[in-house]
């Protein structure tokens, strides 16, 4: 059974990662996140699950500055990882235990380490606190990205921390 949303937030405040979670409808997009969060200070997130292109290796998982522009390829390669495409909503409940518009690296609680590998946008470290889904896309938590990498950690999920200013 995927962890729910209460267990994740329980599980963050028992390891003592400082996170504000915030209650919003539901958002599908960035642009609708936009619209909602007027001037919510911090680095705010995009993610995407992807699958390898032909089957073999791990998904990958790449929590990316909101507005990073760069080909799934690109942030593959980067990655270490072969050529992907986007993984679908039975991909992504099965290995993330996520919905379309929730994918958060929170979902890697739900994970072995060996079937996923997790990215991150290095751009996101230079903000106090950055804000994902806590597992669900009507709520936003902030917390500091160096704690979000310990929690990630501690859960046996490495980081691959990727410059993506010339990618």
């Amino acid at each position: 059974m995927p962890e729910t949303p209460e267990g994740l937030l329980a599980r963050l405040a028992a390891a003592g990662v400082a996170a504000e979670t915030r209650h919003h409808p539901a958002v599908f997009t960035v642009a609708e996140s936009q619209d909602l969060r007027g001037t919510l200070p911090g680095g705010h997130t995009k993610n995407l699950f992807l699958r390898p292109a032909k089957g073999d290796g791990p998904f990958l998982l790449a929590t990316l500055e909101e507005s990073r522009q760069v080909s799934i390829n690109a942030l593959a390669r980067l990655a270490g990882s072969g050529k992907v495409t986007m993984g679908s909503a039975e991909e992504l409940m099965g290995v993330l235990g996520l919905t379309p518009g929730s994918v958060t690296p929170f979902g890697l609680v739900n994970a072995p380490p060996e079937r996923i590998r997790f990215v991150m946008d290095a751009g996101l470290m230079r903000h106090a606190r950055i804000w994902v889904h806590p597992l669900v896309n009507t709520a936003s938590t902030g917390l500091a990205p160096q704690d979000l990498l310990g929690f990630l950690a501690g859960l046996g999920h490495e980081t691959r921390l990727l410059d993506l200013d010339g990618a």
